[in-house]
């Protein structure tokens, strides 16, 4: 977990995933910016003995890709959904190198890697990111902890749009066993229900 200092929301913590395998690693969201990401790395290749080879950012914010032109500096290869890329291109930002559209397989050594787009909802692009041999779901900032009391930052979100995408989540996916929302505590698939209720009431709040 990284940290940044949020003008409107304080100190905020977000999340990201390292998969691990052979001396190689691929991870999902960078910290908020080039400094930390460096130094994300720098423990990856001094404690794990790892290298970066590549990076999939959950969406265009900088939270997922704030360090993502040092992880560019080194080599590292990007993949993002096709609307990340032309929305970073658009603001004058570094973007990943690749772009798809409904979905994106990747293997890691042995081990599979997919990518999907299911549709808008804390952002227009967000994707979920899936690892079937150990179950887990990356959801990032589609995803809220149980923790969470309403939906968050809706600046760029899609909140009419965000329960169905949230169903489609949970339909493709009945087996999962982890799941690791963009900000707050990890746990399993009561996050998705968590997160439907949420943006239910919130959709309802507004009649």
């Amino acid at each position: 977990m990284s940290y940044m200092e949020m003008q409107s929301f304080g100190k905020v913590g977000a999340n990201g995933l390292l998969l691990v395998d052979k001396g190689e690693a691929f991870l999902f969201d960078s910290p908020w910016n080039d400094a930390q990401t460096e130094k994300l790395v720098a423990f990856i290749s001094d404690s794990l003995k790892t290298g970066v080879s590549t990076f999939i950012p959950g969406h265009w914010h900088e939270d997922c890709v704030g360090g993502m032109e040092y992880l560019h500096s080194k080599g590292v290869k990007s993949y993002a959904h096709q609307m990340t890329v032309d929305i970073l291109k658009e603001k004058g930002l570094p973007a990943p190198q690749q772009g798809f559209r409904d979905s994106l397989a990747l293997k890691l050594n042995d081990i599979e890697v997919y990518c999907y787009y299911l549709g808008a909802g804390h952002s227009t692009d967000n994707i979920v990111a899936w690892i079937p041999s150990e179950q887990i779901l990356f959801g990032g900032c589609m995803v809220k902890d149980l923790h969470s009391k309403d939906p968050g930052n809706l600046s760029d979100a899609k909140p009419e749009e965000w329960p169905e995408t949230i169903q489609k989540v949970t339909a493709k996916f009945p087996g999962v066993k982890t799941v690791i929302p963009g900000h707050g505590r990890i746990g399993g698939k009561e996050l998705l229900k968590h997160t439907e209720e949420l943006l239910q009431q919130f959709l309802l709040s507004l009649y």
